[in-house]
């Protein structure tokens, strides 16, 4: 399938903003399941300065300093991506195997995956989460269908509202209400996984929704997504980075629409990187010096494409 998306970020400052310094996760990497054609990141007013790089996790980032007055400050991410439908690898190891390959012997190789077994900013593995999790993950149960049977339950238990929660709301306080969105879904469930001692990361993209019959695409007015991924220690990785030895592989599993599959949960979504949880990935974060009150407004379009190229700046057809 082929997709072009389109992320708008824009901030109006009152009174302006004298400097300025953000962090950007808005650039598609290249994965097992995805290819991306075409990007361009596009930031006004023009940096002083910009550097793009990879961080810890393989993220592609941008940082970008704007050393001069500004009133406003638009970011525009576009890309043309292929994606492809999961594969069909089966994997019967038991949920305890994959937990006790993370526990420690001396002299033992490091692994990437194990970054993702302890806690983070917002999820903070414990008792409360264990519990939630226990009925599915029962003795000698695959971890594959442990983990869909946890999804399954997040997708029926907990109530999508976007008023409920905010960016920084603790994987706790979701768990206890019951409700919120995508972010909160997926910070609950790494809780769970790794309250069992299970490696478990966060993904930030997007999944192309369809109107309503009869309905243009409205454009804008699609939102980032965010799922999880489990690891799992018994399959080759095909890229060759993630476990020791080459081994290893991410299963993802997306609690919001109850879709999993390896690398992706389908073909209709796009991976943006990847991280313990939300603060690692955040699309766009950073410092500014002056502005005493600032707006923002966001809008994401995701839709079908048959471009393999984006069209030249300031135009998007």
């Amino acid at each position: 399938m082929r997709l072009s998306v389109t992320h708008d970020t824009r901030y109006d400052y009152q009174p302006a903003v004298a400097t300025a310094l953000h962090l950007i996760h808005l650039i598609p990497p290249n994965t097992p399941r995805q290819t991306v054609l075409d990007h361009r990141l596009d930031v006004h007013p023009m940096p002083t300065a910009r550097s793009d790089s990879l961080d810890v996790y393989g993220n592609r980032r941008s940082v970008v300093e704007l050393d001069r007055p500004h009133d406003g400050l638009l970011v525009r991410a576009r890309s043309i991506l292929d994606t492809t439908a999961p594969p069909h690898a089966p994997s019967t190891i038991a949920w305890e195997a994959a937990r006790d390959a993370f526990t420690y012997h001396a002299g033992q190789t490091y692994g990437a995956s194990s970054e993702f077994v302890f806690p983070s900013v917002y999820v903070h593995p414990g008792d409360a989460f264990a519990s939630y999790a226990q009925s599915c993950f029962t003795p000698g149960r695959p971890l594959i269908e442990a983990g869909r049977a946890l999804m399954h339950r997040v997708h029926t238990e907990f109530t999508y509202r976007a008023d409920v929660t905010e960016i920084n709301t603790p994987a706790a306080v979701a768990l206890q209400r019951r409700e919120g969105v995508c972010q909160d879904f997926a910070h609950v469930m790494l809780a769970c996984l790794r309250s069992l001692g299970l490696a478990a990361r966060y993904v930030s993209g997007y999944l192309l929704t369809q109107p309503p019959p009869g309905m243009p695409r409205l454009i804008g007015s699609d939102a980032s997504h965010a799922w999880i991924s489990v690891f799992l220690p018994d399959l080759p990785d095909p890229s060759g980075q993630e476990g020791s030895g080459g081994m290893g592989a991410w299963y993802d599993l997306d609690p919001t629409n109850a879709r999993d599959g390896w690398s992706t949960p389908g073909e209709d979504y796009i991976r943006l990187a990847v991280g313990r949880d939300y603060a690692d990935v955040s699309p766009l974060r950073g410092v500014i010096r002056g502005a005493g009150e600032h707006r923002l407004h966001v809008g994401v379009t995701v839709e079908p494409c048959q471009a393999d190229r984006l069209p030249p700046d300031g135009v998007w057809a």
